[in-house]
């Protein structure tokens, strides 16, 4: 897997994990939608990281740590509710954008050696 991929699936994880959320409660929040747009501009950053384009892999990368720093609150929320959906959507979430951040750091440290060689 490289950052590109590991990008998309977080992208599309994060539409879908917040569409799912929003639609399957009693009481839908605007908030719950909020992961939803942070996807939607993930997913248009990815042709810029397949590329290899850095201003745009570096927003991504912001973009990805403020999701996963933002779902942290959600997160123990659903806890204290002991509402084991919301765990499991946002747990989702949160491994999927963890799991993008490791590639992207590995694709940086990988062009950094490779600028080091030439």
């Amino acid at each position: 897997m490289n950052a590109q991929k590991a990008n998309l699936i977080n992208a599309v994880c994060l539409m879908a994990m917040s569409t799912w959320g929003y639609f399957s409660s009693l009481t839908p929040s605007m908030t719950a939608l909020i992961p939803l747009v942070f996807g939607v501009v993930l997913l248009a950053l990815n042709n810029g990281i397949k590329f290899e384009n850095k201003a745009q892999s570096h927003v991504a990368v912001v973009l990805t740590l403020l999701v996963l720093l933002a779902l942290t609150m959600p997160f123990k929320g659903a806890i204290k509710r002991d509402d084991s959906m919301a765990m499991f959507r946002i747990g989702i979430m949160m491994a999927t954008s963890a799991i993008s951040m490791f590639y992207f750091i590995m694709s940086f440290r990988a062009a950094r050696i490779a600028r080091q060689n030439k």
